[in-house]
């Protein structure tokens, strides 16, 4: 199942962003938690928008008023952080910059601890007086969504490979809207690592591989999600894995296993908008 956190960073991933992390911090007994903060970009619209995901904080009562104070901040990011444009720059017609884009009066907090309703009530009434319409996404969201989306595959993958391979290959199928088991999406701080990738592997239709040097080297989770997923076809009697090779040769998957050098695999060196499509491709067959 898919995480408040995941939907946090795929909701809006069709527009340009801009993210910005801050501690907010309790005076009081020096506890403190991370805020993410997104500002959204629509070139289209000629529109910008802010998105904030708040971790559960038992330590401030209404945390989203703390955030809601930096809201400023955070517009101005476009002008006094990062400076992003599109269009071409010889064509005055065509060129648009972040900074000039208009604030659209939205604001979506993703709160994994539901809000006091008397306080979100009143926080709303105020915002809405302000010219800004917030949009309240916690576990009533989580649940409704959860229950229209079921992860169409596992991303199997070595730790090492996380950053530059799974992660953005993960974030592409969402945007393609294509659904898919990835760890730091579907599991949150305190989970059973363990538990949750035997769930993802169960309830998972199919299986992408990404097979890399890094991971067929590795001998601890890589490997044994590998047998696990192997042993899977064997019980259900069908093909399940779907390989992608990044760096790696038809003698490397070989040595590794036989088996799976027979299996037709897409190349990463392809482009991760084509390797998504052909993935999606082999989901939907």
């Amino acid at each position: 199942m898919a995480t408040l956190f995941e939907y946090f960073l795929k909701d809006f991933s069709r527009d340009l962003s801009i993210e910005k992390k801050w501690q907010i911090r309790n005076k009081q007994n020096g506890s403190e938690v991370e805020v993410n903060a997104r500002i959204y970009l629509d070139f289209n619209a000629n529109a910008k928008y802010v998105a904030f995901y708040i971790p559960a904080y038992a330590d401030a009562v209404f945390p989203e008023a703390l955030v809601m104070n930096s809201l400023h901040e955070i517009l101005e990011v476009p002008n006094t952080t990062v400076g992003v444009n599109v269009g071409f720059a010889d064509l005055p017609d065509d060129h648009m910059e972040g900074k000039d884009l208009n604030f659209a009066g939205r604001v979506f907090f993703y709160c994994e601890r539901e809000p006091q309703i008397e306080l979100k009530n009143q926080f709303l009434k105020e915002a809405l007086s302000n010219g800004i319409r917030v949009i309240f996404r916690s576990e009533e969201y989580l649940k409704r969504r959860n229950a229209l989306e079921k992860p169409q595959a596992f991303i199997s993958h070595d730790s090492r490979d996380k950053a530059d391979i799974a992660g953005p290959l993960a974030i592409q199928l969402q945007k393609f809207m294509c659904p898919v088991w990835y760890d730091e999406f579907s599991l949150k701080v305190g989970d059973s690592l363990r538990a949750g990738i035997e769930a993802g592997l169960r309830e998972s239709p199919k299986c992408i591989l990404i097979l890399t040097p890094n991971f067929l080297s590795n001998s601890g989770w890589g490997k044994r999600e590998y047998d696990s997923i192997f042993t899977r076809e064997l019980v259900e009697n069908k093909q399940v894995i779907l390989p992608v090779w990044v760096g790696v040769s038809a003698s490397d998957v070989f040595r590794y296993s036989p088996i799976l050098a027979d299996r037709l695999a897409v190349d990463w060196s392809l482009g991760i908008e084509e390797v998504a499509r052909r993935l999606m491709r082999a989901l939907n067959a």
